[in-house]
């Protein structure tokens, strides 16, 4: 892991390839031909391509414990065992990150600090980061394009890390497309539109 200059949290994503993420998300290429698959922990090729696609917020965790962490996979088994995804038994949609579990299996076997922020503003969000935590952040994924009108907010996860001299947010994105996406500045009134007042704080 190769630490950020801004903020010294790495920048991953939550598609092994990170070549691959602009194609994935917009071209529709089939993730299961990403060569990189094992570098993710997963067992086997099926079981990456079916998760992969609702990992941004295990990959923002990821990001946060820094060098040495859990592969993303293992990371995915234990937030599992704790609820914080669930599968339907009738049809196998995926559902999380369900964040109350999420807190918990951090705490517990992370040893982690980890607050769920139901309402949650950007200034906030600014002064959590000041005060040396990281903030999983609930986004549009559309923030990797900003220059664009939001379509929504919320439904995927941004990793919160710094606030610049200038006040804007510094942020990790796990699904962005290149370089200045997956490791991005925004000032507050342009990450706001995507933001849907919710996250998880973590220390």
């Amino acid at each position: 892991m190769t630490a950020c200059p801004t903020c010294r949290v790495p920048s991953l994503t939550q598609f092994a390839s990170p070549d691959l993420v602009g194609k994935i998300v917009y071209e529709g290429h089939d993730r299961a031909d990403d060569p990189a698959w094992r570098e993710s922990g997963a067992a086997t090729l099926d079981d990456y391509a079916r998760w992969c696609g609702h990992l941004c917020g295990l990959t923002c965790l990821r990001m946060a414990l820094g060098e040495g962490a859990p592969s993303l996979f293992e990371l995915r088994d234990g937030a599992l065992k704790y609820g914080a995804y669930t599968e339907d038994p009738a049809d196998g949609t995926i559902k999380g990150l369900i964040y109350a579990p999420f807190a918990e299996y951090v705490r517990d076997t992370l040893g982690r600090e980890a607050t769920v922020h139901r309402h949650l503003t950007l200034d906030e969000v600014a002064d959590l980061v000041d005060s040396g935590h990281t903030v999983i952040t609930s986004v549009h994924y559309e923030i990797r394009r900003p220059g664009r009108p939001a379509p929504g907010r919320g439904g995927h996860l941004v990793l919160v890390t710094a606030r610049t001299a200038d006040g804007s947010l510094h942020f990790h994105n796990p699904s962005g497309i290149d370089a200045p996406t997956r490791t991005a500045e925004l000032p507050r009134a342009e990450f706001e539109p995507f933001f849907a007042g919710r996250g998880v704080s973590m220390r």
